[in-house]
C-alpha cells in the first residue's frame, strides 16, 4: 500500500505543474489573439491537471499509477510540442503531438479497466 502511494508523488507533482501551465497558456491565449495552440493547451492542461490531482489522491494500485503515468507523459508531450510550435516554429519531434495524444488516450483506458477489475479492499 505504501509503494502504491510513493508511486502517486510524482503523477500529483505532475498534476500541479499541468495545471500551472493550463492557467499560464489560457493567460498567454487571451493576450495572444488568434493562437489555437495556445487555447488547445489550455483546454487539455487544464482537463487532465486536475484528473491527473485526482488519480494521485485517490489511486491505489498498479492499473491507476500506469494510468496516471501515460495521462501525465501524454499531456506533456501533446502540449510541449504544441508550445515548441508556437514559440519555436517547430515541433519537439516528428509524431509528438499524435504520441502525445496516443498516451492520453492509452491513460483513459487504463482508467477504464481499472475502474471494471476494482475491488473493494
Amino acid at each position: 500500500m505504501a509503494a502504491d502511494r510513493e508511486m502517486m508523488r510524482p503523477i500529483l507533482a505532475a498534476a500541479g505543474l499541468i495545471g500551472a501551465v493550463g492557467v499560464a497558456s489560457a493567460a498567454a491565449a487571451s493576450h495572444a489573439g488568434e493562437s489555437r495552440n495556445l487555447a488547445a493547451i489550455a483546454a487539455i492542461c487544464l482537463a487532465h491537471g486536475p484528473a491527473l490531482l485526482a488519480l494521485a489522491l485517490a489511486g491505489h494500485g498498479r492499473l491507476l499509477s500506469l494510468a496516471g503515468a501515460f495521462l501525465a507523459v501524454g499531456t506533456i508531450v501533446f502540449a510541449g510540442d504544441l508550445g515548441m510550435r508556437e514559440w519555436q516554429g517547430h515541433g519537439l519531434f516528428p509524431g509528438a503531438a499524435p504520441i502525445g495524444g496516443v498516451g492520453m488516450i492509452g491513460g483513459w483506458l487504463l482508467v477504464v479497466v481499472a475502474g471494471l477489475v476494482w475491488r473493494r479492499a
